[in-house]
């Protein structure tokens, strides 16, 4: 038994606004996740296949995911893992309740290509920033949730883009 399952701790990956960009370098921060959240701007089911190929992957749709291939995701996903709920939606401000109250440990978006991670009122909000196109001078970025019991920790991951 890995150390990981004995402590009962679960790894979650954590991608957004890729914009149908899929980049190897997102691809590596993300290896080793039992489970990928991405939190919408996908571009295109080809980036949801390439993320499959690593964990089981849920997402969500964002206000550029258009088309028949966008219309099976949802506007909003919750994710129980370990005791931990996760609730992903893509712009954190079209959060329509009381993140506490409904007892969330997490809120994952993205949206504004920020990355940031901030706890409010014993809720862990994260945006794991943009892994597609630069979009101005914002960082390149995933995210790594873990979880361990119904306890969140996130850990921004930057993206280093390799020359050509």
């Amino acid at each position: 038994m890995t150390e990981r399952r004995a402590r009962r701790e679960h790894r979650i990956g954590v991608i957004s606004d890729t914009h149908g960009l899929v980049r190897p370098e997102a691809l590596a921060a993300l290896a080793g996740s039992e489970l990928i959240l991405h939190a919408g701007d996908v571009g295109g089911p080809e980036v949801l296949a390439a993320l499959a190929a690593i964990a089981p992957v849920t997402a969500v749709r964002g206000n550029n995911d258009r088309g028949r291939w966008a219309e099976g995701l949802p506007e909003r996903a919750t994710v129980r893992v370990g005791g931990a709920t996760l609730f992903v939606l893509h712009d954190v401000k079209e959060l329509d309740l009381d993140a506490a109250a409904a007892r969330l440990s997490a809120v994952v978006a993205g949206h504004s290509h920020r990355p940031g991670i901030r706890e409010q009122g014993g809720v862990l909000f994260l945006n794991p920033g943009s892994a597609g196109p630069r979009r101005f001078k914002l960082p390149l970025s995933v995210a790594q949730l873990t979880v361990r019991g119904a306890a969140v920790t996130a850990e921004i991951v930057p993206i280093e883009i390799q020359a050509p």
